[in-house]
């Protein structure tokens, strides 16, 4: 049989790990920072872009996009080459998908900090980003189904099947996230609100680490671990039944992020029961890969990089157990909204995909430069500094978590909450941030380490950027084939289709009846949609990030109720776009703040926190005193409302400013008859505006209820 002679694009793959590590380098820093600012607030240095509510999201997407992201295509370019027997499609495709890529992080560090964010966990980047990464995206699943296409290996490995469900599922995540009206070039409003877009974004966010942290990497570990231990994987019959059941199962387990709140409750359920389902497909992969590494257990001992596979599949195993542990109501009515979350996520990300990409980076990085590792010895060093990184990270929060969930729900034997003020549990847990922030410091000086090591091992060699290869053609399809998975193996279109299909099933059951039964979301007639300076003072609240700190629902649990007031209900959200429901309480819930405190408490918290909480860790705010409220877009924004199905009235939007003026001096003369004096057009006034709304509707509901046979109203 003749061989066909061709190269392998290693300049694309070499672009993509040297861009994991610098962007893994600076995504680390930054959450270094975020963490030291939850025990020393003042590391924001007094500037508005470094506040933890600006930075936070930098964090989280540096760490997920441009570390993890970089990662993926590192890896996905590095073995899709060599399963398919083939050079990526396009060499110009490979180029574009790179440096458009690196733009958008570009582009999402900058504006992020700069409060111009949607506030939507995960993609908090604005819609001119949203439509950058479609683009890019596209351009990837061009390339990738393109080097399909043109495969000369008939058969598609394993690998190729998670890198089809990660394209497809995470096209179909963006998309259905992102739709939003733009207001101006940098604003926009979700279209959908309330219940029904806490529950688009968690449907979103659940499966983001779904289809973009975990099914690449179990891709990525198909082809790499048996390479790195020299075996077969253990089981290619376990494979297809990890694969189907894990991207039909996983599409349906996002409402667990939103138990006990007024998401109805027939989705809450559907949410648990498909979670607890999800444990079955998530161990069968990591039990595969383990193993795998049967006859191989000694080489773990001497190989640096099956030391970091063994940890990521076992972190991996540990953070799929906790998953489904937590959708159970009885665990996450305690661990919900505390640190637990925190360690949980954390587990997963620095220990699978953390771990995982230094393996592939150490195993990788010498065969592409046609030379040995720099120094063994320093591997093995950092792995060992980063598995105390991990562990010093993730035990204390879970210390954490528990302390503050029993802190929280404690009553004194006369039936009262034994700590009514929230900062008591902030302050209990301060020792187990700063313990945090050293696991932190720990696993960055370990990708410091990688980094010289990998470094000195690029400079002892030297890059093959178009590696020889060569391989039959692609041979003809044999028609007697028996196993049906066989036969689907060599039909790539049918495979996405099929994987679309299995992934659309969960969204399109738990959404569409959320949207169009009217009674899943309940109408209140006393809410009423915010007026023009609350909506100025809702985006200042969404620009400075509150949201990654304060939850705005209230659970039916009594403790709740006796801390914040009555529980939140689906009808008081309908004009919220976005939902700001939040899901960590690193302070109170602000549900029911509105009327709670004087205008002049805000001010003061607002300008200095420790005034009215000594020993708050929620940062100064004076800039919103110092700068004047940008007013030139509030007509856009009620017309842009307007559309979405708020009842604004034409003489609304005409006579905005005048209402808004009005409010604001209300607001105002309030300040100075309390020793305040400023000007009404001042951020902090929209702020406060806000604030005081939180909640308040509800509190003029008509209730009708009977009483001794008659009826009364409330």
């Amino acid at each position: 049989m003749q061989l066909e002679q061709f190269n392998y694009d290693n300049k694309i793959v070499r672009n993509f790990g040297l861009a994991t590590i610098i962007w893994g380098i600076v995504g680390m820093s930054v959450g270094l920072l975020v963490a030291l600012q939850l025990v020393w607030p003042e590391m924001n240095f007094g500037v508005q872009y470094t506040t933890f509510g600006r930075v936070r999201p930098v964090h989280t997407n540096a760490v997920i996009f441009a570390f993890v992201g970089n990662a993926i295509f590192m890896g996905v370019y590095y073995s899709l080459q060599r399963v398919l027997k083939a050079r990526m499609f396009s060499d110009m495709l490979s180029k574009i998908h790179f440096w458009g890529w690196q733009l958008v992080i570009i582009a999402s560090a900058i504006t992020l900090p700069l409060g111009l964010t949607t506030s939507h966990e995960y993609a908090e980047m604005e819609w001119p980003i949203d439509l950058a990464i479609t683009v890019i995206w596209v351009v990837f699943g061009v390339n990738m189904f393109g080097t399909i296409v043109k495969r000369r290996e008939r058969h598609m490995y394993v690998a190729v099947w998670f890198y089809i469900a990660t394209f497809v599922t995470v096209a179909v995540l963006h998309i259905v996230n992102s739709i939003q009206l733009p207001v101006t070039a940098w604003k926009s409003y979700y279209v959908y609100a309330g219940v029904q877009d806490a529950l688009v974004q968690w449907w979103y966010g659940h499966n983001a680490v779904a289809f973009f942290l975990t099914t690449p990497f179990l891709g990525m570990m198909y082809y790499f671990l048996p390479k790195m231990a020299n075996r077969p994987v253990y089981s290619y019959k376990l494979s297809i039944l990890h694969f189907w059941s894990l991207i039909f199962i996983y599409i349906w387990a996002g409402p667990h992020h939103l138990l006990y709140t007024s998401l109805p409750s027939w989705v809450q359920s559907l949410g648990v029961v498909f979670s607890i389902m999800l444990i079955a497909p998530s161990w069968g992969g990591m039990i595969n890969g383990l193993l795998t590494l049967r006859g191989a257990w000694d080489k773990v001992r001497t190989e640096p990089t099956l030391k970091f596979m063994v940890v990521a599949l076992t972190a991996y195993g540990m953070a799929t157990f906790e998953g489904p542990m937590l959708s159970l109501k009885q665990v996450n009515a305690i661990a919900h909204f505390t640190d637990w979350i925190v360690a949980h996520v954390h587990v997963g990300a620095l220990g699978w995909n953390g771990f995982m990409t230094f393996a592939i980076l150490y195993w990788l990085v010498p065969r592409i430069y046609k030379t040995e590792l720099y120094s063994k010895k320093l591997a093995n060093v950092h792995f060992w500094i980063g598995t105390l990184g991990i562990l010093f990270y993730a035990i204390p929060m879970y210390w954490a978590a528990v302390v503050q969930g029993l802190m929280w729900k404690e009553f004194t034997p006369e039936g009262v909450l034994k700590y009514p003020n929230f900062l008591a549990t902030t302050l209990e847990i301060l020792p187990m941030h700063m313990m945090r922030a050293v696991g932190g410091a720990l696993y960055l000086s370990g990708a410091l380490l990688m980094t010289y090591n990998l470094v000195k091992t690029m400079t002892k060699g030297k890059l093959i950027a178009n590696e020889p290869a060569e391989a039959p053609a692609l041979e003809p399809i044999v028609k007697n084939e028996r196993e049906t998975h066989r036969r689907l193996e060599r039909k790539p279109a049918l495979f996405m289709v099929l994987a679309l299909i299995a992934i659309l099933i969960g969204g399109i059951v738990e959404m569409i009846p959320t949207f169009t039964i009217q009674s899943n979301i309940p109408t209140i007639s006393s809410v009423k949609p915010y007026t023009a300076l609350e909506i100025q003072g809702r985006d200042l609240y969404i620009r400075e990030g509150c949201v990654n700190c304060h939850t705005q629902t209230v659970r039916p649990f009594r403790s709740e109720t006796a801390r914040y007031g009555e529980y939140s209900k689906a009808g008081e959200y309908v004009y919220d776009h976005p939902f700001l429901w939040g899901s960590k309480r690193t302070g109170p819930d602000l549900h029911r703040l509105g009327g709670k405190y004087p205008n002049k408490w805000h001010f003061d918290h607002l300008l200095d926190p420790t005034i009215t909480s000594p020993g708050s860790i929620m940062p100064s705010y004076p800039w919103l005193i110092e700068q004047k409220l940008d007013n030139s877009t509030i007509k856009e924004k009620l017309n842009a409302m307007r559309m979405l199905g708020v009842p604004y009235s034409n003489e609304q939007v005409e006579n905005v400013e005048q209402d808004m003026q009005k409010q604001a001096e209300t607001i105002t003369n309030d300040l100075a008859a309390n020793q305040v004096k400023i000007a009404s057009d001042r951020e902090i006034v929209a702020m406060i505006a806000y604030l005081q709304r939180l909640g308040v509707d509800i509190k003029a509901e008509s209730v009708t209820k009977v009483t001794d046979g008659q009826t009364v109203d409330n």
